[in-house]
């Protein structure tokens, strides 16, 4: 019959081997998932934003000495691409290198990360961060369970089949992918037929007739090789109304779990790829231009005068429109209006 002294007797020696597997499970590495929609490639060649990731990975990793480790999970191949950012806010991902306007569905604020002709420079763009306006998509994000890592920011070009579409006169009667509910309210105002799809599916658009043009980033205008299915392009470079907030967020679910060091590094290193982000954006947008040329199709730049006729369609209808939608896209869209 055990008695109560050998149970306790069990029980002390058990502890040190009870206290030894606690402090072995506090040791062993975190490992989080990192998701996007780009092709994937290695930490020196592919798509920047695959890369940025990579960087951000080993960096961290470096930093916390093993303590977080990252899988990266690039082509949408872990989930499909919009429903990243619920999952980011279910906890049911850690971490991805996201759109922002993709979540415009779900927080409409969201929009204003492609608002045509709000944004016209990268200069511009990087000033968002510390000013009113990127504070309050910080909290905005915080409150929705998201935090901000790095903001990324991209010009964006239009490749077409037939046509080039360079001033809004250009796009009656076009089929266009815009990127956002904004954009694609421009594009109707202008006579086009818009389409919805994440960018990573605009080629078999294009290659089947469904759409005659996109409008899309000039890393995704690249890495989706759309010069095999395009005749002409109007590039970003110098002159653009078109850019997108794509930063690298964490669910505020996984953040929290970190140590105060740990989430130091997390928003230390973010920071430091943010240059990296924008110098590798700017590079694009003058290769992309040369990978169209040598794929036979015509390439045209923007001037001052076609990015105020674009900016002007949008003050009257797509700003006007998300300005109304609620008080807080009219309170960012005042915030951001201050960065022009």
């Amino acid at each position: 019959m055990t008695t109560r002294r050998q149970i306790l007797a069990g029980s002390l020696a058990a502890l040190p081997l009870a206290l030894f597997g606690r402090s072995a499970m506090a040791q062993a590495p975190v490992s989080l998932k990192i998701s996007h929609q780009f092709p994937g490639g290695t930490i020196d060649a592919g798509d920047f934003r695959d890369r940025l990731c990579r960087k951000f990975a080993q960096e961290v990793e470096a930093r916390t000495k093993g303590a977080l480790k990252f899988q990266i999970y690039p082509n949408s191949s872990l989930m499909k691409t919009v429903a990243q950012f619920s999952a980011l806010r279910k906890s049911a991902l850690d971490m991805s290198l996201y759109p922002i306007p993709y979540a415009g569905g779900e927080v409409p604020e969201l929009n204003i990360g492609l608002m045509p002709g709000l944004v016209t420079s990268y200069e511009q763009a990087a000033t968002w961060k510390t000013a009113e306006v990127g504070k309050a998509i910080n909290e905005l994000l915080l409150e929705k369970g998201i935090v901000m890592v790095s903001w990324v920011w991209q010009a964006g070009g239009v490749a077409s089949r037939a046509a080039p579409l360079i001033n809004p006169e250009d796009a009656k009667g076009m089929k266009v992918r815009g990127g956002s509910k904004e954009m694609d309210m421009i594009l109707k105002a202008a006579g086009a037929a818009v389409l919805s799809l994440p960018s990573n599916e605009l080629y078999a658009a294009m290659q089947t007739g469904a759409a005659d043009a996109g409008m899309t980033s000039s890393t995704s205008l690249i890495s989706f090789r759309l010069e095999e299915v395009s005749k002409h392009l109007t590039t970003g470079r110098g002159k653009a109304y078109w850019f997108m907030l794509e930063p690298l967020l964490m669910a505020k679910s996984t953040y929290d779990k970190l140590t105060k060091e740990q989430q130091q590094i997390v928003m230390q290193v973010g920071a430091e790829l943010e240059k990296f982000g924008m110098e590798q954006a700017r590079i694009d947008d003058k290769q992309v231009a040369d990978i169209y040329i040598k794929a036979g199709a015509k390439v045209y730049d923007l001037d001052d005068k076609a990015v105020k006729k674009w900016q002007a369609l949008a003050r009257d209808t797509a700003w006007k429109d998300y300005a109304a939608k609620s008080p807080g896209c009219a309170k960012l869209l005042a915030l951001a209006e201050k960065t022009l």
